[in-house]
């Protein structure tokens, strides 16, 4: 099984971590090259061209990449690596996130604003449930994240500020918004799974039971 409890198959390719040295779903890895100045360069998408070089998609492994020169090690030459680089992966991949939600939104794929979602989570049309990290404790609970997929795909997102969920619906912020199945969901959920990581928060905390009074 693969971490997020998915089966592994031959469709989740993955690669070595050069901290770990483990092998991960590349979902769950952070893909560098190094670029025509010989700068280390995050390649959020893994679609710039050059050798992979690749990194959990976590913060103490990227600060230990950095601080143990290893990145060097693994481009077997001398390599610029920016003192941030790790706090760039993570506004890199929280832009991505955004991204992703926003055009769900689009699609009509996404709704925010706790009635709203609610009515999503209570007719079934939800299959992600997203909550602003920096929103009440007691709010959140007033709704709970849909079962978990059989697929093992989270179904709850709680790795994003309120600011940040704004962002993707045009709004100054947002507490609680929803994802419906299919489209860009699965692809929000693994960015944001490495999103989380990054912030420290593995699995995150999903929230309690409906109050129907609420």
């Amino acid at each position: 099984m693969t971490r997020g409890g998915r089966s592994k198959d031959r469709e989740t390719p993955e690669r070595r971590c050069i901290v770990t040295g483990r092998s991960r779903p590349t979902h769950a890895m952070v893909r560098f090259v190094i670029g025509p100045d010989e700068a280390v360069v995050p390649d959020i998408l893994g679609r710039l061209p050059g050798r992979g070089i690749w990194v959990s998609a976590q913060r103490d492994a990227l600060d230990k990449a950095v601080r143990k020169g290893l990145f060097k090690r693994a481009a077997r030459r001398p390599v610029t690596v920016p003192d941030d680089l790790a706090a760039t992966v993570e506004a890199l991949i929280a832009r991505r996130v955004i991204e992703l939600v926003s055009l769900a939104r689009k699609g009509g794929r996404a709704v925010a604003g706790f009635e709203k979602v609610r009515a999503w989570l209570g007719n079934g049309t939800a299959s992600v449930l997203i909550q602003a990290r920096d929103g009440s404790a007691r709010g959140k609970t007033k709704l709970r994240a849909p079962e978990v997929a059989q697929d093992g795909q989270s179904s709850y997102v709680g790795c994003l500020d309120a600011s940040e969920i704004g962002m993707a619906f045009g709004r100054e912020h947002v507490i609680h918004a929803a994802l419906a199945a299919g489209g860009l969901t699965t692809r929000v959920v693994e960015e944001a799974a490495r999103l989380a990581a990054l912030r420290g928060q593995f699995g995150g905390e999903p929230a309690g039971k409906d109050l129907k009074d609420a």
